[in-house]
């Protein structure tokens, strides 16, 4: 992992624009996605103070992406996790290693004391990426959320500050 730089914008774009990432995602993530989606988001992921968009990347290009979302007022100790990898990087672990590696540098840096991710039910790798990397299941928030037209149970998975 490291930080994204304006010249990722083709390889964001390349693994990025593709349908079976973008089901398992928020609608924020565009489908199709363009080089000009890459280039607006890499504008604002450089620019982050302190930075929150890590890309994950091999030694030649950005193959994911993975970040954390503060939440404010009550749950100002709180961020969401999101990650995404591209297909043919799917099923070698490095989500796994990723969301480890993001975790244990948020709970290092910072005074956050719990992370949290939410994944549609109808995405169970993405489920056992978190477990894997320590999240426990806390429950499951039935019928709440749509996407692609179809209305979808959300699992929930948490981890605390050691």
């Amino acid at each position: 992992m490291r930080p994204y730089v304006l010249e990722d914008a083709e390889a964001l774009a390349k693994y990025a624009d593709n349908r079976a990432v973008w089901i398992t995602l928020r609608d924020r993530f565009p489908h199709p996605y363009t080089t000009d989606d890459a280039v607006g988001f890499l504008r604002i992921a450089t620019t982050q103070q302190p930075t929150s968009d890590f890309a994950i990347a091999t030694a030649d290009e950005v193959i994911g992406g993975i970040g954390l979302q503060r939440q404010s007022d009550v749950h100002r100790l709180t961020a969401e996790i999101g990650y995404w990898l591209g297909e043919p990087f799917w099923g070698r672990g490095i989500a796994t290693r990723a969301v480890r590696a993001v975790t244990a540098w948020a709970f290092a840096t910072t005074s956050l004391e719990r992370l949290y991710a939410c994944v549609f039910a109808t995405n169970p790798a993405s489920a056992r990426v978190l477990s894997n990397a320590g999240y426990q299941f806390e429950g499951r928030m039935r019928r709440a959320v749509i996407k692609d037209g179809r209305i979808l149970d959300q699992l929930i998975y948490a981890a605390l500050r050691p």
